[in-house]
């Protein structure tokens, strides 16, 4: 049996975790052999692949808003429930591709489903966890980073045999982890639909303070690129570190996020608290962009310890600014709409991720240890501004009652 400290009891939280950790695998599946499989085995050309997926991260922008108004009118959980079954017959769906036409439709289709998963499974998270749900929503994080690694080591089984048959038996075994999660949807509780109220439809697009605050949080975001694209090519291509540490350079950060996402979120539970998790997650990034950047000035022994404290800080950033942007995110939306702010914050993050390869690719490759400087330049840049964006957010808030305290759930149908 998996202790209580790893797996919470039986219940929702329970449910809500082993969803979480089918769902990651199935993404950390993709995200690390959804190339391969493209280029390897349906034959599309690298730049039509990159191509489609950025065409498909843009759309699921657009439609992440709209899947928020839905949940806050329909209720959280059909939304969440469609997301994982859509993906299940979109992933499936990839043993179908033969050409660039079927795999644009069937990838936007199941890129958007995975970013309307996001988007429902925040309010449910609040409505689980009730008064501690930052708590529970560090818990999620650490639950998908560990689910990330399970299906990266799944992809590197099919990668190191590199067939056609070990290639589609990974996707095949995408599309049950979603039908997994799915299942473990139906043990969730089903919170009612928000009730609506009188007066413009898109208020949080029309709500400058919290798009200032995702905006900041969105800039902080481009952290997430740095260990999955420019860490991995600079380490390669500048530096005489061993090649080992590529891989060395995830383990250390997942297993970091794992051990203290949960225990540094705890007092993360007010605005202006985040809006200090992120000052100081600004920081921490800064300087340990800063350290991998000289990671190419040092002999291979150095150059691996120096990368590892590089590591270890960014790791440290990047929980701060997870912790700061979920909590800023939940409490400054309004309940009666906190679907629609969830979608509009996720904007942010989702640009952030969508152009900081591109970015990071030019400025940490194109110009070197200046290059670093420059991003490490931009997140302190950003966690400075993030207090005080807080601050103002906050005080134009026009409810009292913060959405993470949502009422007990109804039990389950």
């Amino acid at each position: 049996m998996i202790p209580s400290a790893i797996l919470p009891e039986p219940g929702p939280r329970r449910a809500l975790a082993l969803l979480t950790l089918a769902s990651a695998t199935a993404k950390g599946i993709f995200l690390t052999s959804g190339v391969l499989y493209f280029t390897e085995v349906v034959d599309l050309d690298a730049l039509d692949v990159g191509l489609g997926l950025s065409a498909a991260g843009l759309v699921a922008l657009v439609l992440g808003v709209l899947a928020g108004r839905l949940a806050d009118r329909v209720g959280p959980w059909p939304v969440l429930l469609a997301s994982l079954l859509v993906s299940a017959a979109a992933t499936a769906a990839f043993l179908l591709v033969d050409g660039i036409g079927t795999f644009v439709a069937v990838v936007v289709v199941a890129v958007v489903a995975q970013g309307v998963l996001l988007v429902a499974r925040g309010p449910l998270i609040n409505t689980i966890g009730g008064t501690s749900a930052q708590e529970l929503r560090a818990y999620v994080r650490a639950v998908t980073n560990v689910g990330i690694t399970v299906g990266a080591a799944l992809a590197g089984w099919a990668v190191q045999l590199d067939t056609t048959g070990a290639y589609r038996l990974l996707v095949a075994a995408d599309s049950v982890f979603f039908l997994v999660a799915a299942a473990l949807a139906l043990r969730l509780p089903r919170p009612a639909p928000l009730p609506s109220r009188p007066g413009p439809t898109w208020t949080a697009l029309r709500d400058r303070p919290y798009l200032a605050v995702a905006a900041l949080d969105g800039v902080l975001s481009i952290q997430y690129r740095v260990l999955t694209v420019a860490v991995p090519l600079w380490i390669i291509g500048h530096t005489d570190a061993p090649r080992w540490t590529v891989s060395g350079a995830v383990v250390l950060n997942t297993a970091l996020v794992v051990l203290l996402q949960v225990r540094l979120s705890r007092r993360v539970d007010t605005p202006r608290a985040a809006g200090r998790a992120m000052r100081r997650a600004g920081a921490t990034l800064g300087v340990a962009s800063t350290l991998i950047a000289c990671v190419s000035l040092v002999p291979p022994h150095q150059a691996v310890l120096l990368l590892a404290a590089g590591i270890v800080l960014h790791s440290l950033g990047e929980i701060w600014q997870a912790a700061g942007g979920f909590e800023l995110s939940n409490d400054l939306a309004p309940p009666h709409a906190l679907g629609q702010y969830l979608g509009v914050f996720g904007i942010g993050m989702g640009l952030a991720e969508s152009f900081a390869p591109a970015l990071l690719t030019w400025l940490c490759l194109g110009y070197g240890v200046p290059g670093w400087l420059t991003v490490g330049g931009l997140f302190v840049a950003a966690g400075v501004l993030a207090p005080w964006a807080a601050r103002h957010a906050e005080a134009t808030r026009t409810h009292r009652v913060p959405a993470k305290a949502a009422p007990d759930p109804a039990p389950a149908a």
